[in-house]
């Protein structure tokens, strides 16, 4: 079962990267006493992800950031060199890129997705949420294979 609106996220440990090594923060690091925009996609790189989903926050982080938003993460099933290195090739110095590498915060809200028919394994579902001090207050899940109610102007629509 997936987590839903008005649910508090579960507890679980994430990897940004600081001073050159991955660096673990918790859910409550992350969220507690504050107003996240997260968004996670299935991988690093790959087309939509690159091409669509990241710059489309990195171009609305600014009008994201002034509806009263602390911070904007986005987290995918890679690890958190991957997702600085991506971060850093797309410019995306207003987003918090997290690695949930072995899936365990992806798993603990329900949002996995198979891709191993595409060589990926398990990854997560491509979704955007409002976490307000660690509870779910907008959850946005897409179909498989679109971007619609995920991106940032959906997001920027809602906030």
């Amino acid at each position: 079962m997936s987590i839903k609106e008005g649910d508090k996220l579960p507890d679980a440990t994430l990897f940004i990267m600081e001073e050159g090594k991955p660096t673990p923060k918790t859910t409550q690091d992350l969220f507690g006493g504050k107003k996240v925009v997260v968004f996670a996609v299935p991988g690093a790189y790959t087309p939509t992800c690159s091409q669509a989903h990241l710059p489309g926050y990195v171009v609305n982080a600014d009008a994201i950031k002034a509806k009263g938003v602390d911070s904007i993460v986005c987290i995918s099933v890679n690890d958190a060199f991957v997702m600085e290195s991506w971060g850093t090739d797309k410019n995306a110095n207003e987003i918090m890129m997290v690695g949930d590498g072995n899936g365990q915060f992806t798993s603990a809200i329900g949002l996995e997705m198979d891709g191993s028919g595409f060589g990926l394994g398990t990854r997560s579902q491509r979704y955007a949420m409002i976490v307000d001090d660690g509870v779910v207050s907008t959850l946005s899940v897409e179909d498989p294979g679109q971007l619609e109610v995920s991106k940032a102007e959906a997001i920027l629509e809602v906030l």
